[in-house]
């Protein structure tokens, strides 16, 4: 098993593979599409603007190979933007086109007197407490989050967990071995790490 972590320029690529670091993965970085042969594990992190995010992507020649992975089903983690970037599109940036590995748009939390961005510690409620990137940990998980945007999806089934901030949105999404979380496990503390480790133990 080894993890390779998309560098792109945007995201807290240091935290990410500390924290892999810290559970005894061989982690390294991606920077060039000839490197994802060496791996066997992807993850896709991202902080900041999703359009921005996208292009950075495009940019280093990485938007298809990424697709390409997600399609053969092989272990895939997208956090945070890297979650929002599996989808079609997002009203944070309507012109820019996301991955399109699964259906669904990204959108801004509606002002019901919620401090925006949803920034802080929360519970998520698990969809199928049975798949295996929920085990050992609790019934109601807490997360760290910070975003002001949230997924869609088109298909409800690909909702793993539910967050209710403002209203309930889709935490965390999978499919096959590809799973994608809103929340940032390098910064969940133990329920974090327990995640990444069972992300790592998903077969290649």
């Amino acid at each position: 098993m080894k993890v390779g972590i998309i560098d792109y320029g945007r995201g807290n690529i240091r935290s990410v593979e500390n924290a892999f670091l810290a559970i005894g993965a061989d982690v390294i970085l991606i920077t060039t599409p000839e490197e994802l042969k060496d791996i066997t594990h992807l993850v896709v992190p991202g902080q900041g603007e999703f359009g921005d995010c996208a292009a950075n992507l495009k940019k280093q020649g990485m938007f298809a190979p990424i697709q390409e992975w997600a399609a053969a089903d092989k272990p895939y983690l997208g956090i945070c933007v890297g979650y929002q970037l599996i989808f079609d599109n997002g009203e944070e940036s309507p012109d820019a086109e996301g991955l399109g590995i699964l259906p669904g748009t990204v959108k801004r939390f509606p002002d019901v007197g919620l401090k925006i961005p949803h920034m802080g510690w929360n519970n998520v409620e698990l969809t199928d407490s049975n798949h295996p990137i929920w085990k050992d940990l609790p019934d109601e998980p807490f997360f760290y989050f910070v975003h002001s945007y949230y997924p869609e999806p088109a298909d409800q089934t690909n909702t793993a967990a539910v967050c209710n901030y403002a209203i309930p949105f889709a935490a965390a999404v999978t499919r096959g071995k590809l799973i994608a979380t809103q929340f940032h496990p390098e910064k969940s503390q133990h329920n974090g790490l327990q995640l990444l480790r069972n992300f790592c133990a998903i077969p290649a």
